[in-house]
Order: C-alpha cells, then structure tokens, then sequence
C-alpha cells in the first residue's frame, strides 16, 4: 500500500504530511531521520482530503484558533507504542505531561525509558502532541523537530506569538 503526502510549509518549518485510506500516518519534520517513522512507498498527492484536512488544522493551530484536533488518524506501531501515542492525546492543549506520569498513565509504572523511546518514534507530531512531554523536573528534552522547535509549540499554547522569523 502506497501512502499518500503533501509537502506544507508552517511556522516551525517544511513539513510532510502522510495519509493512508484510514487517516493520517505521519507529519515529518523536513531534517527527520528516516529511520524514525518507517513507512511504505510515498506518493505525491497534494488534493488528498486527508492531508488538506491537516493542512487546514494545522493552520488554524499555529494562528491560535485551533486547540484540538480532529483529523483521523492511522498509527502504526507496536501494542505497547500504540499506547503511549493514545496516551499523549488525552495531554490538554497547553499542559505538560512528564515521561514518568505517562508511563503510570499507561499503566507501566516503572517504563518512563521506554515511553521515551515510544514517544521519540511519534509518527505524527503536533496533533499527537509529544512536544508536551517533558523530563521529571520539567525540562525540556528530546524532540525530533528540535528543542527550539518544542520550545516554540509549547509557546503557541501558552499565547506566546511564534511569527515566522525564518528565511
């Protein structure tokens, strides 16, 4: 099965955005390791009405009209990564989650290292919002757009202005 995508440009930068039948499958950063999210076959399908639905959300999100989405979403992975992406969308537009709270979340108390690596494996950033998953004394760490990336979603969804400034 081939995957349908679209390249879209936001205030954090180029993104691809990627569809089965089912929904969305991945929003990937423009430097992304393709190791991170694997996927079958991509096709360049700009009118798809799943990724102008994206693309639509996501503009209205990063102008701080959107605070939940509604796309459908295709998650591929394992049970146990599965669980984690679900448990990322209960976080609440502008709260943070730490690693260890997902983990007891998921009930898997003493897993917060491998809800690290489920959460760095998220297929589709921002609307499965790992940037919202912080360290236990509230850094910030690992996030596959970057930190200033994570920085600057945390920043939409406290009111903070993120205009592009990107040449």
């Amino acid at each position: 099965m081939a995957y349908a995508y679209k390249m879209t440009k936001t205030p954090v930068g180029l993104l691809k955005l990627v569809a089965s039948d089912m929904g969305l499958a991945a929003i990937l950063w423009e430097n992304d390791d393709p190791r991170r999210v694997r996927l079958g076959p991509l096709v360049e399908v700009p009118d798809h009405p799943i990724l102008l639905e994206t693309e639509q959300q996501l503009g209205a999100y990063f102008a701080g009209r959107l605070k939940a989405f509604t796309v459908p979403l295709d998650f591929k992975g394992t049970a146990f990564q599965k669980s984690v992406w679900a448990a990322l969308l209960t976080i609440p537009f502008g709260k943070t989650r730490s690693y260890g709270e997902i983990a007891r979340q998921i009930g898997k108390p003493t897993a917060f290292r491998a809800v690290g690596a489920a959460n760095g494996r998220n297929p589709i950033s921002i609307i499965a919002p790992c940037h919202r998953v912080v360290g236990s004394t509230g850094a910030l760490t690992g996030f596959a757009g970057g930190l200033e990336v994570k920085e600057r979603l945390l920043g939409i969804e406290s009111g903070i202005s993120v205009e592009d400034d990107r040449p």
